[in-house]
């Protein structure tokens, strides 16, 4: 494998943005349907729970409903989507960024997830070259955009994906592969502890919550793949970038001030950011320190 990736790079390259194109194809589902899914078995549980009070009333909704049933449709027509419909990015192109069926516009997030995870893969690539850290690193980056955007839909950051992503990160680091073992669970407990911590001083000075459980989860997730020192500059710029946006979105009426922001796909930048730039930006501030 190694020899053929020395002679073809190229090939070995563009093999794996198409498997990444596929794999944004994917995302998609997953972030329309994991939502539902969950919301599903949430009321489903409440049935079961309150059986006597709902015994009455029957779910009309499908039998089966996971990441591979029913079959993707238009979701103004109902029409089944065809194979050739589902090319990743070119599909799109082709139909015009409209049903085949019914002509309704096909949103452009679609593409854009897909080549975002393209995107994803080739700065992965460009960083560790074909080796198990660009694999993890890669995986690491697409569950972060695939809670980004589940977040930002539904404003759920589930569990099915953050908390298999922090064991994973922490059983790498058994051998170190991105830092040492002891400095990924220091990671993973204070990233969670941090978040925990603010949430309440924040709830007793105000009486209101200021973030959810799943961004305690997702910055300890953080934390046990790149260890505590990666903590203080994924807060400080999903913070920066948290407050910058969410005051352009309430300045330009995109947004009321009381209405909650998601902080879970700012948390991801910080953490995509240090992924790359982490060791870069610690050389800099130390340095500009006088402590280097």
């Amino acid at each position: 494998m190694h020899s053929f990736i020395e002679l073809y790079p190229a090939t070995a390259l563009g093999f794996c943005l198409l498997v990444a194109l596929c794999i944004g194809s994917f995302l998609n589902v997953v972030i329309h349907r994991l939502p539902i899914m969950l919301q599903r078995q949430w009321r489903d549980e409440c049935r079961v729970f309150l059986a006597d009070e709902l015994k009455a009333s029957e779910s009309t909704e499908p039998g089966v409903y996971n990441l591979m049933l029913p079959r993707s449709a238009c979701p103004h027509c109902g029409s089944l989507i065809k194979a050739w419909q589902n090319i990743p990015v070119i599909s799109w192109l082709a139909l015009r960024g409209k049903c085949a069926n019914c002509k309704s516009p096909i949103s452009i997030r679609y593409p854009l997830v897909e080549m975002a995870t393209a995107l994803l893969t080739l700065a992965c690539w460009w960083q560790f070259g074909f080796t198990l850290s660009f694999i993890f690193s890669n995986l690491f980056c697409i569950i972060l955009l695939c809670l980004s955007l589940i977040d930002l839909d539904s404003m759920l950051l589930p569990d099915q994906l953050t908390l298999p992503t922090l064991w994973l990160g922490l059983l790498l680091n058994i051998n170190a592969s991105f830092v040492p073992l002891s400095d990924a669970v220091i990671g993973a407990a204070l990233g969670y502890s941090l978040l925990w911590a603010l949430y309440w001083l924040f709830k007793l000075l105000t009486g209101k919550e200021g973030m959810g459980y799943g961004d305690f989860k997702l910055l300890a997730m953080i934390g046990a793949w790149f260890g505590w020192q990666a903590l203080p500059l994924t807060i400080l710029l999903s913070s920066f970038a948290g407050a910058l946006i969410g005051i352009s979105l309430i300045a330009l009426g995109k947004r009321q001030q009381s209405q909650a922001i998601p902080f879970g796909p700012y948390l991801a930048l910080g953490g995509v950011v240090y992924l790359f730039f982490g060791a870069q930006l610690h050389s800099w501030y130390f340095s500009y320190l006088g402590l280097s």
